[in-house]
């Protein structure tokens, strides 16, 4: 897999097992070559919070939400950051093999399309540039995606990260994380004979799901299947960083190292001890510390949160989405509200200095 696709930042193996155990509610497929899924959208996933309750609060919103649930066929996956597009086909090509097997989805959406070269390098966003304009011949709508936090390992030590900071945002890191000493901190790579104890991943799913039924955003829920398939696969080029307090699991971070690249992906966190603890601030440090160790190029910290991964140091490159609504009523409905949609893009905005 990894020969043929752009835009592919993780070890293949993870992309071979959401194929095999999809998130609930998911169907998983391979169009010409490229990964993709088709589930119920709810359109307002990724609107702000702020918009979506505004929305529900409308009248009849009970009888007309399930209008917004169209079936939707997703180009790409939810365990890579991008979309995955074929390196052995062109971009038309790509596009008619989507359109052929795609005739009974109310949506087709080619997801989390890099819009600069970064991460991916020149010949795939090439491609990238490419696709955009043949989807919007094809009658594709272009919204701009989600911030995608990083942090480039271009510092000699912790110290010298945190002193680039303003004092305020430093003393704050500092603060939350001075007590990590409290904390015992072990790195098991996938792969390790732990995870063959069904009770550990069932103890990992239970953090898994914490962390999942909390969130404001629901879309992908992972199954215990993909986990003890991910946890038990060397191939996968994984590290679990674990917290333990007095002995007991209270948060882990599952994370990828590929391309010189460490590509943080999954939290399980037990509730209130990690927040006690400031897991989330402490496990930020402990990462980067381990990517500068590595000698590694970019830590890569996923796309919720953004205003704290800010406060936290990252940086943020974008993406975007191409969308095909098929139904003309419902196209001309929903245009004039895309930036609604654009949430990530509206924050970076509105937080520039």
């Amino acid at each position: 897999m990894k020969d043929h696709l752009h835009n592919l930042i993780e070890p293949p193996a993870l992309v071979r097992h959401f194929l095999q155990h999809p998130p609930a509610g998911f169907s998983a497929s391979n169009i010409g070559g490229v990964p993709a899924f088709a589930t119920l959208f709810n359109l307002l996933t990724t609107m702000a919070p702020a918009d979506r309750r505004r929305l529900e609060k409308l009248p009849f919103y009970g009888w007309w939400q399930k209008f917004l649930t169209p079936r939707t066929l997703f180009v790409g996956t939810t365990v890579s950051e991008y979309g995955l597009l074929s390196q052995e086909s062109s971009a038309d090509d790509l596009l008619t093999d989507v359109s052929r097997v795609s005739s009974d989805h109310t949506f087709i959406i080619v997801k989390d399309l890099p819009v600069e070269a970064l991460l991916v390098g020149e010949r795939a966003h090439n491609y990238v540039l490419a696709f955009i304009a043949a989807a919007q011949r094809s009658g594709f709508l272009i919204l701009e995606g989600q911030a995608l936090a990083y942090v480039p390992i271009d510092f000699a030590s912790i110290d010298e990260f945190l002193a680039r900071m303003p004092k305020s945002r430093r003393k704050d890191i500092r603060r939350k994380t001075k007590n990590s000493q409290e904390l015992e901190i072990e790195k098991i790579s996938t792969g390790n004979a732990r995870f063959t104890d069904e009770s550990l991943l069932a103890e990992y799913y239970g953090l898994y799901r914490q962390v999942y039924d909390q969130s404001e955003i629901h879309f992908d829920l992972l199954s215990p299947e993909f986990f003890r398939a991910v946890l038990q696969d060397a191939s996968c080029d994984g590290i679990v960083f674990t917290y333990r307090v007095d002995g007991k699991l209270i948060g882990y971070n599952l994370c990828f190292v590929h391309n010189d690249m460490l590509i943080d992906k999954y939290v399980g966190f037990s509730y209130p001890a990690s927040r006690h603890h400031n897991l989330y601030f402490v496990s930020w440090l402990v990462n980067l510390q381990y990517a500068l160790e590595q000698r590694l190029r970019y830590y890569v910290a996923g796309w919720t949160d953004p205003e704290i991964k800010r406060h936290l140091g990252a940086s943020f490159t974008f993406t975007c989405h191409a969308v095909l609504i098929r139904n003309g009523f419902l196209r001309q409905i929903l245009r004039p509200f895309k930036r609604l949609f654009e949430a990530d893009s509206s924050w970076h905005e509105a937080a520039r200095p």
